[in-house]
């Protein structure tokens, strides 16, 4: 019998230290080798990612993934000599991550990078070049967006492409964005059914980067992906108009329920203040996109009320209606989309256009809402956070097949980042 053909992607993961690493594990891909090599300083972040992995091969259904472990304090320097694989998943502190892809790059390897690729302005130059030189050599750099690929968000743009529902999109101000998006997050929450162990590096903010690099990052691509869908949108298209950051406190024992660790690193006591942990992980961006203004918001706190989870508002405002996620008590917590009409919108037009994304969504429909109409999606249609991540695992293979990145994806990736560091510059 014939040996098996070997599979076209071979992943490596380069120092893992988020959750989000093993999440791009939590499924088979059929075009991804089962092993997986990994490079990673011997400590905490290691032990937790491979024991994750290990829950996902003991789950139902589970994976088979086997897990090469390398663990010298040149990690870094072997991984790149080896060339165990073609593709990097990095996923981990961020104060590297510039210089990790840049290395990546160096070496002929292609990157599917958790999101901040980058948190300081100073390394953004870094990130340009890598992304130059990505596109030379014909590599793929990419990083990891999944709230495309959220329910109400993919409805609330389609919609906002129904003219007869939307209109057009306002032009909004800094007063009243014509689109804003604003999530809420929690320190101590469950992943895959267990309590979540945050590494103590992730409350440093030269660590995880502040809330406007990081977080804000899903929120700043949604706005370009939305307001100027599959459109390439240049650094010089958009204007950070306004920015302001704040922090979270949290207290000695809030902390050690969420790290294990009974008192704050070393690293840390700068940010100490009358015994409390400041951490500066909230941020909001007043920014236009070809003179459209919108708005990313980032908040977070450090646990979700009773029932709750992470939440998130979006409005996108037009001339016929305005197109609103919400996800707060009245919604059980689901992300609920609204068509809220304004003059000129009628029934008939909104049947016209769920009937017209049958398509895509099969068995949406809408009711009467108190502001409007609710947009009803059958069960079918909502996944989980957690699988998004194999959703955008398999949009990545698809462009690995492809050979190529779309432009719009390129420039708006660079732009995206742009836009968040330059609100980090004007904030210090």
């Amino acid at each position: 019998m014939p040996e098996p053909e070997p599979a076209a992607v071979r992943l490596i993961t380069l120092d893992p230290g988020h959750f989000h690493a093993a999440l791009v594990q939590k499924r088979m891909y059929p075009q991804v080798d089962s092993t997986v090599h990994v490079y990673a300083p011997a400590g905490d972040d290691l032990q937790q990612h491979l024991d994750r992995i290990s829950r996902y091969n003991a789950g139902d259904p589970p994976t088979g993934w086997k897990q090469e472990v390398y663990t010298g304090p040149d990690f870094l320097d072997r991984m790149l000599s080896d060339t165990a694989g073609n593709v990097v998943v990095l996923s981990g502190n961020n104060a590297r991550k510039t210089e990790y892809i840049q290395a990546a790059v160096d070496a002929g390897l292609n990157v599917l990078a958790d999101k901040p690729m980058v948190i300081d302005p100073a390394e953004y130059a870094m990130l340009e070049s890598a992304m130059e030189e990505a596109e030379e050599k014909g590599l793929l750099l990419y990083d990891i967006m999944t709230e495309r690929f959220e329910i109400t968000t993919m409805l609330q743009r389609a919609l906002s492409q129904q003219e007869e529902v939307f209109g057009e999109l306002l032009t909004g101000s800094v007063e009243e964005p014509a689109i804003s998006k604003e999530s809420v997050h929690h320190f101590s929450k469950l992943v895959s059914g267990q309590p979540l162990t945050r590494p103590a590096w992730f409350f440093d903010v030269n660590q995880q980067g502040e809330g406007m690099v990081d977080v804000a990052t899903h929120l700043v691509d949604l706005i370009l992906w939305e307001t100027f869908p599959d459109q390439p949108i240049d650094t010089t298209e958009v204007e950070v108009v306004d920015a302001r950051r704040w922090a979270t406190r949290l207290t000695p024992e809030q902390f050690e329920h969420v790290t294990g660790q009974a008192e704050f690193s070393e690293y840390l006591q700068s940010a100490v203040t009358d015994g409390e942990l400041e951490v500066y992980a909230n941020g909001s961006i007043d920014f236009t996109v070809r003179g459209i203004h919108g708005r990313a918001s980032v908040i977070w706190n450090y646990e979700a009320p009773p029932g709750a989870a992470d939440t998130h508002y979006s409005v996108m405002r037009g001339t016929r209606s305005d197109l609103v996620i919400r996800q707060d008590a009245p919604q059980n917590y689901q992300p609920t989309l609204y068509v809220e009409p304004k003059d000129g919108l009628t029934p008939d037009a909104l049947d016209a256009a769920i009937a017209s994304l049958q398509d895509r969504f099969p068995g949406i429909s809408y009711r009467a809402a108190d502001a409007g109409y609710e947009i009803v999606v059958p069960d079918a249609l909502r996944t989980s956070h957690e699988d998004h991540f194999g959703q955008v695992t398999e949009q990545y293979l698809d462009y690995l097949a492809a050979g190529e990145i779309p432009e719009w994806e390129r420039v708006n990736m660079l732009t995206k980042y742009f836009v968040t560091t330059q609100a980090y510059r004007m904030t210090h």
